[in-house]
């Protein structure tokens, strides 16, 4: 009996001692996987925090990344080199991650390729900034403008608004809106900025970026370069038997490509976060994933379908490097003054159209403005007829209707059901991490731009803060 008992606690012990060892290498292979993820996210959110928007090191570790569930980064090391315009960021010497700045593109993670390259490829892009333009107060054609304008005592309820709106919650906090605009048949009503920012600071616009890439397909569609329903769009879907092949342009455009790529956050190891911070090359990597399910059959959100859409266009303007990267600026940007407007791309050249995108509060207002004129700026057509109507007619595969093409036409939130009801039918949205918001209302000719860094999704409500403004605006 005492020799059965010793038996059993040997048993036990070698149990817990392999389950020990097993804890310890998923837990040093987690590390591992995850360490540098965390410091390329240092890097590059520093590297455009200070030479994109122009802010302070420290406000930019103290008020975006050091915070919340991300207050480990701290015991992350990041130097600036201001001369040469980079951030480098490291656990203990260990991990490094770098991200360059380059005029007019941004700051790009430089994984694959070296820092020389970057700069050669870039050198014969020129970008023509001219910020003193971007202070007019109109933004849509004369024939869209009214001279109706809101008395003050509406000007003082939206002003109301934009006081909760700018407030903290005393039990949620983390809410930091940071620019707000609101623009009603072609003109500012209401603009405000948080201390630290202007009319002039360009923010991380995050997935609003997506919109953006919808934009610059239409203009490809207008020029004949693509069409909806192109098919085999990419040389790595052609092979014998590929379905992949089947993979239109309309199905990428509606996330309804079918491909296996996770879209989850809370998991530092999945698709979306290798993706953006894990790889030299974001389109190749949501490239080669496969088939989930036959294409056209089911929806879902992918930032890899959006940068499969970057790398899509960037085979279809079939010239330099050069001419690819001056499409936003040259199509887009200029012609409706977004002069502060950057789209960052990765080291392999090509646009991080998913989530690299600064932009002021202005600018994307100015985007909004285009999708109220039926993607006619200042008399010229920028988006094919019929584009506008094209990308905020639901996907029948969403969940109820809730997606368009790469712009969203629901904000609703089961808890506040009632006010995103409330939000007329035809309204359409770009929506993006921590709080970010582009709302076009064709009703009432009416723009509303948000940006902020909300960490906590129950500090900042979308569906709330359009149903409160609208509410103003009515009365």
């Amino acid at each position: 009996m005492l020799l059965e008992i010793g038996s059993s606690k040997k048993v036990l012990l070698r149990f817990l001692l392999i389950f020990s060892l097993i804890l310890i290498s998923l837990s040093g292979y987690f590390l591992y996987r995850a360490i540098p993820l965390g410091t390329a996210y240092k890097a590059k959110v520093l590297c455009s925090g200070v030479f994109v928007s122009g802010r302070s090191s420290k406000s930019i570790l103290t008020n975006d990344i050091e915070i919340d569930s991300l207050a480990f980064l701290r015991f992350f090391n990041a130097s600036i080199d201001r001369e040469n315009r980079s951030v480098t960021s490291s656990t203990f010497g260990l991990f490094e991650r770098k991200a360059i700045f380059r005029p007019g593109l941004g700051c790009t993670l430089l994984i694959g390729e070296s820092q020389e390259l970057l700069h050669q490829n870039s050198a014969l892009f020129v970008s023509q900034i001219a910020v003193s333009q971007n202070s007019s107060d109109v933004f849509l054609d004369e024939t869209n403008q009214t001279e109706l304008q809101p008395s003050a005592t509406t000007i003082n309820k939206l002003n109301q608004v934009l006081d909760d709106a700018f407030s903290e919650p005393p039990t949620k906090g983390f809410r930091q809106t940071r620019a707000m605009i609101v623009v009603l048949n072609g003109r500012i009503i209401a603009e405000r900025y948080s201390p630290e920012f202007s009319s002039d600071s360009a923010l991380a616009g995050w997935s609003m970026a997506k919109s953006v890439v919808n934009t610059l397909v239409g203009i490809a569609v207008r020029e004949g370069k693509l069409s909806l329903q192109d098919r085999a769009l990419l040389p790595e879907w052609r092979g014998k038997g590929d379905q992949r092949a089947n993979i239109t342009l309309d199905m990428l455009l509606r996330m309804t490509d079918g491909l296996d790529f996770s879209e989850n956050y809370s998991n530092p190891l999945d698709d979306v976060t290798n993706m953006l911070l894990g790889v030299g090359n974001a389109s190749g990597y949501a490239i080669h994933k496969r088939l989930a399910a036959s294409p056209g059959q089911r929806w879902s959100y992918s930032s890899g379908t959006t940068n499969i859409l970057a790398k899509v266009l960037r085979n279809a303007y079939r010239g330099s490097d050069r001419d690819y990267l001056t499409i936003p600026r040259t199509e887009l940007f200029d012609r409706l003054s977004m002069y502060n407007a950057i789209i960052e791309p990765d080291a392999s050249g090509t646009f991080v159209g998913s989530s690299f995108m600064y932009a002021t509060a202005r600018d994307w207002a100015r985007l909004g403005c285009l999708y109220l004129q039926d993607g006619v700026w200042n008399g010229n057509r920028i988006l094919p007829e019929g584009w506008v109507a094209y990308s905020t007619t639901p996907t029948p595969q969403s969940p109820n209707g809730e997606y368009g093409a790469h712009f969203w036409l629901k904000i609703n939130r089961r808890s506040e059901e009632s006010k995103a009801i409330a939000v007329p039918k035809n309204a359409n949205f770009a929506l993006g991490y921590e709080g970010q918001l582009l709302a076009v209302v064709p009703s009432h000719n009416l723009v509303i731009v948000r940006l902020g860094l909300t960490t906590r999704s129950e500090a900042w409500s979308h569906a709330a803060f359009v149903f409160q403004v609208l509410r103003a605006l009515e009365g």
